[in-house]
């Protein structure tokens, strides 16, 4: 990835900072039925309960974005495992809402928090036919380490892997 790049991504999460955008962690009901939402929306294959969407709120660092008082995004880190340390790190956008800068910041982030845990390398899981979502992580040095569909299913996943959690 070259400087150029780099500097893109970090002005576009800038740009989107200025923008009014506000990232606050998951704490309460209504903040989990945010996230559950915005997960919902942009992977609805792995569709959440409530359950399922509160359980994660103890497992993970998990984060709603809002350009003023509306909900754009939500982000999920899950800390580093194993020896190569890697943090899994996910950045969802409504679909009204992408190509603004909104999925660089909540990225960006993430990041942040996976390099505070110790992560040394990062995924990223996608649905393969989210095509916004493999473009994003390709344009960050992601590259494809696994294919998959769960037991009984046909949607495709993809686990894709960045080695370094530098910038």
């Amino acid at each position: 990835m070259d400087q150029v790049d780099q500097a893109d991504r970090t002005d576009a999460a800038d740009a989107a900072v200025r923008a009014g955008l506000r990232m606050a962690p998951v704490a309460g009901e209504a903040m989990v039925e945010q996230w559950r939402h915005v997960h919902n929306v942009v992977v609805p294959p792995a569709a959440m309960t409530p359950a399922e969407a509160r359980e994660r709120v103890g497992r993970y660092r998990l984060v709603n974005a809002y350009l003023g008082d509306v909900l754009v995004g939500c982000s999920t880190v899950r800390p580093p495992e194993g020896a190569e340390a890697v943090a899994t790190v996910i950045a969802r956008v409504l679909p009204a809402f992408r190509r603004r800068g909104f999925g660089t910041a909540l990225y960006e982030d993430g990041l942040a928090e996976a390099r505070t845990l110790g992560a040394r390398t990062v995924e990223a899981v996608i649905l393969a036919a989210n095509e916004d979502g493999v473009r994003f992580a390709e344009a960050r040095g992601f590259v494809e380490v696994e294919r998959y569909a769960l037991d009984g299913e046909s949607d495709l996943w993809l686990t894709m892997r960045r080695e370094s959690c530098a910038g």
